[in-house]
């Protein structure tokens, strides 16, 4: 217990140093990496806000990865008020991504949160921030999993047991970030 408040007094003097960057490397075919053990860890109880740049969330496994990510904000933190959608329109038909969108809004704000959908067609980098100043920057965005080998495979329902692509993922907080 006392190496625990050791390495948490320690992260927290990094923070206030101005050091504090984490970088978790995933490489193709691992598994482990679910929403929960990526993003638990910067979730706090003041947590309300969250903003999330993503401009793939267009597919319905992109949809349901999102989908996914707002259970997991759920799950983890019961003051989330709000959470801030800034994706691209589906450049074919969008009348799936919308009608999905729609419902999944309709659905958070029966558990009290707001979902605010932007659309922007010059994204490109994706980014999730918390209002509790953590920044979490994931290469591909929150669609890093691989397709299952089927319906009835491990890992089709539980995330921990998926295999993911390789991917990146930086995690810095906004107190120690420059604004041009």
């Amino acid at each position: 217990m006392d190496r625990a408040e050791q390495i948490k007094s320690h992260v927290n003097q990094m923070k206030e140093d101005g050091k504090y960057h984490e970088q978790i490397k995933i490489s193709e075919d691992a598994t482990g990496y679910s929403y929960e053990v990526l993003f638990k860890p910067y979730i706090s109880s003041a947590l309300s806000e969250i903003w999330v740049e993503d401009p793939y969330i267009r597919h319905t496994h992109q949809l349901y990865n999102f989908l996914r990510f707002c259970e997991m904000l759920l799950k983890s933190c019961g003051k989330v008020t709000k959470i801030n959608l800034l994706t691209s329109q589906d450049e074919g038909d969008n009348t799936q991504q919308s009608s999905a969108l729609s419902e999944l809004r309709d659905s958070l704000g029966g558990h009290g949160v707001t979902l605010d959908v932007q659309y922007s067609s010059t994204i490109h980098d994706r980014e999730i921030r918390f209002d509790n100043g953590w920044i979490i920057k994931i290469g591909r965005g929150l669609d890093y999993f691989k397709k299952p080998k089927g319906r009835f495979s491990i890992g089709y329902c539980d995330y921990d047991l998926r295999y993911c692509q390789e991917t990146s993922v930086d995690i810095f907080h906004t107190k120690h970030t420059k604004t041009l």
